[in-house]
């Protein structure tokens, strides 16, 4: 038994995952430089693997900040809750306090994490091989007409690879887990209340955090906001992407129709539009190299993100070669990991392959641009662990909270972010903004958003507004 209980702590030392503590104890970060961010200080945060025994064995969560240089103007912490799920948030205080104007950093430290299972943190893997770990495919696009043979086989593959190399903290990745852990964090910073500014998933991990702590809330932006609805968890953060591609295609059409003298891809909007269809079925039958229908629908998606993408998407269907950035391989496969786990365990979703089969022929038919990827089958029908029970995201708590949304969103659509208005109630307005791409405040150059919301962090003013 002793060489047993000796194995298991090597093993959860090299997995990041610690033996439990003697008792628990509350300490306080231990601050030094932040490799490749000199602006910043680093440390790291030891939180519960599992919040149902808070004495039990624990994670690191590494943390960021920079202080203001005006602690006489503090107010306290703005924290930088980033989206994905899976994306890393550490370098946030630098990459983002570098655009933030100088009234919001003389009146806040600001503070990035990477979250559970992400980057510095302890991290998670799923370690896919072959196919499975190609970045351009981690969206999941259906085969030719539709098909999803290979999808249901993907993901089985996918679920299982998972379950086997996750370890215990695959099924211990949630919203909910993400929002104990911020409340740890400010537990550590010894901070009353925190603001935050969360950007698209970031804006479910905040508005779930303000249901569960309402009162450790201070100053709350969301920016580019998830539908809060649990139902449409179901769909995770795919759910709406036909939704927001539909939005926001237009904005390309007509950029491509005024350069056609460039590109070539039709004179008016809807002639760009029939191009851009008739293209990726002509690829699903016969591929260029390199540039299959799924890739053309791959490349597509991502140009809608903002306007400086949209000549890589004109010149791929004008003929030119596959061009799409790819994160690298280690980086991909922790974010992928980070990605399912939270879909996966925040809520259940259907396991019939017949379901997905139907949803993915309906939506082919309502939402042409996207072939039916958002509706596709993915791991979460075949997850090995059951999902927690969703956060209802209410109205209970102090009039707090700003959101801003650009109208023609992919990622995070307009009607979502009218749902979270609706879920947050009295504690919410909404600055909405005229403009397409995903992310909006100082994002855009909107200065009148930019400025609703830099008032708001100053000052405490959140009106509705339309700019």
């Amino acid at each position: 038994m002793r060489r047993t209980s000796c194995v298991l702590v090597m093993v959860m030392a090299a997995a990041g995952v610690s033996a439990p503590a003697a008792q628990a104890r509350e300490t306080r970060p231990e601050w030094s430089a932040c490799s490749g961010a000199p602006a910043q200080e680093c440390a790291t945060v030891e939180v519960p693997l599992d919040y149902r025994k808070p004495r039990g064995k624990t994670i690191s969560l590494a943390i960021s900040r920079i202080r203001t240089a005006k602690p006489g103007s503090r107010r306290g912490v703005l924290l930088l809750i980033p989206g994905g799920p899976g994306n890393p948030g550490l370098s946030r205080p630098t990459t983002h306090g570098s655009r933030l104007p100088q009234e919001v950093l003389d009146r806040y430290d600001l503070v990035g994490f990477d979250p559970r299972g992400v980057g510095r943190s302890t991290p998670v893997t799923c370690d896919l091989t072959g196919a499975d770990a190609d970045p351009q495919g981690f969206l999941p696009w259906p085969g030719v007409g539709g098909d999803i043979t290979e999808s249901v086989a993907k993901a089985k593959r996918v679920a299982r690879a998972c379950g086997e190399n996750g370890g215990e903290l695959m099924r211990h990745i949630s919203t909910r887990d993400e929002a104990r852990d911020i409340d740890r964090i400010r537990q550590a910073l010894d901070e009353r209340a925190l603001s935050y500014w969360g950007v698209s998933y970031g804006t479910y991990v905040g508005a779930v955090y303000a249901t569960m702590f309402p009162e450790r809330t201070d100053r709350v932006v969301l920016d580019s906001n998830d539908d809060p609805d649990p139902r449409m968890l179901e769909r995770g953060w795919l759910n709406n992407f036909a939704i927001g591609a539909r939005d926001r295609f237009p904005d390309f059409a007509v950029w491509a129709a005024e350069r056609d003298d460039t590109y070539g891809l039709g004179a008016t909007p809807d002639a760009v539009t029939s191009t851009y269809l008739d293209l990726a079925a002509a690829l699903d039958e016969n591929p260029r190299p390199g540039v299959t229908g799924n890739y053309l629908r791959a490349a597509m998606f991502a140009a809608l993100y903002s306007d400086a993408n949209f000549p890589l998407l004109a010149q791929i269907m004008a003929g030119g070669p596959p061009s799409i950035p790819v994160p690298p391989p280690a980086q991909f496969q922790n974010g992928y990991a980070v990605l399912t786990a939270t879909g996966c365990n925040d809520v259940d979703w259907p396991r019939s392959v017949d379901h997905y089969a139907r949803a993915v022929a309906e939506n082919r038919r309502e939402f042409p641009l996207t072939a039916g990827m958002p509706v596709n089958i993915m791991a979460c029908a075949f997850w090995p662990y059951r999902a927690e029970k969703p956060v209802t995201v209410t109205s209970h708590g102090p009039e707090n909270i700003l959101l801003v949304q650009n109208l023609r969103d992919p990622a995070t659509p307009y009607a979502g972010a009218v749902r979270m208005l609706e879920a947050l109630g009295h504690r919410a307005r909404m600055v909405t903004v005229d403009a397409g791409g995903h992310g909006s405040y100082l994002a855009n150059g909107n200065p009148c958003g930019d400025d609703a919301v830099t008032a708001f962090l100053t000052s405490g003013t959140h009106e509705n507004t339309t700019c």
